[in-house]
């Protein structure tokens, strides 16, 4: 990350904490460890799927060099059989802000920045029996249907491209007879209000985070992501939340037989630009008020 990217954002505050979200491969990462190296401070994963242990490469983790220059926390701690919500990420955070580092959370899940900086609603964990229904009904392709039966207030409020919240909407409305919205109008207060942090929101041009997106697939491959499909092959399970990985199930797909190793890059790097642009549209619609970092920029890397 060239200094240059930190000299075009305002004074940030020593002691207050830093917030970056961004999409995927757009160079949050590297921004935070700046600001760590900078300023100091310790690096706090905000990402739903770095959360966990075994997909490493795919999911991009800092690597052995990055943790050995900045405390980073949050990192692959959390069992990749295991489920893990915003609510789980929450309470670990909590004590991480209570030291004596200034924290620097940085990831692209925006549903975590949402909760933590305007509170999250106290609701009751998905029972097993309710999230295989619905885990049953997405993968055969009935997100629409989820989304019809959902109350109206929520129905207006979620994203009805993203399957995943539809599915976060319908098994709450299912489990606990009341709408997601509902529960949402009785949140506590948030954990970090975002007038005490110093947030940074990463602006990024389409077809320059297209092509990073692609070089950065091309990277995984080299640094043996094929290896580490491989590995988390013998207990796959596509159900599970940290199989949501981008380019997981693809590369499961080549590796069972099912699409060469072409297809599977092409449909990886495909499932990334999508997410990217799903990021973006988020970003967009809920950060107005944070520092943005328009990208590229001449100065920036390529």
């Amino acid at each position: 990350m060239s200094a240059a990217w930190l000299d075009r954002l305002p004074t940030i505050p020593r002691q207050a904490p830093v917030l970056i979200a961004g999409p995927t491969a757009s160079g949050k990462s590297a921004l935070a460890l700046a600001i760590a190296e900078r300023d100091g401070g310790v690096i706090v994963n905000a990402d739903a799927l770095q959360v966990y242990d075994g997909w490493h490469i795919l999911t991009a983790r800092p690597p052995a060099e990055d943790l050995a220059r900045a405390r980073h926390e949050l990192y692959g701690h959390v069992p990749h059989t295991e489920a893990y919500s915003v609510g789980h990420w929450l309470r670990d955070l909590a004590p991480i802000l209570r030291g004596a580092a200034r924290p620097i959370i940085v990831g692209g899940t925006g549903l975590y920045f949402e909760a933590l900086t305007r509170g999250l609603a106290e609701i009751p964990e998905t029972p097993a029996q309710v999230r295989a229904e619905a885990d049953a009904r997405r993968i055969a392709g009935g997100v629409a249907g989820m989304l019809a039966e959902l109350d109206a207030a929520t129905r207006a409020r979620i994203d009805p491209l993203n399957p995943m919240r539809v599915q976060r909407a319908w098994e709450v409305l299912r489990a606990t007879g009341r709408g997601l919205a509902e529960w949402q109008a009785d949140t506590p207060p948030p954990l970090l209000p975002l007038q005490d942090t110093f947030p940074i929101v990463m602006r990024v041009e389409r077809d320059w985070l297209n092509a990073r997106i692609d070089r950065r697939f091309d990277m995984m491959m080299e640094m043996g992501a094929l290896a580490e499909a491989e590995a988390m092959r013998p207990g796959w399970d596509p159900a599970r939340l940290s199989s949501r990985a981008i380019g997981a199930a693809e590369l499961i797909a080549h590796l069972n037989g099912e699409m060469t190793l072409p297809e599977a890059v092409a449909a990886a790097k495909l499932a990334s630009r999508q997410y990217a642009k799903r990021q973006r549209t988020w970003f967009r619609s809920k950060m107005a008020q944070w520092h943005p970092l328009a990208l590229p920029a001449a100065t920036g890397p390529a």
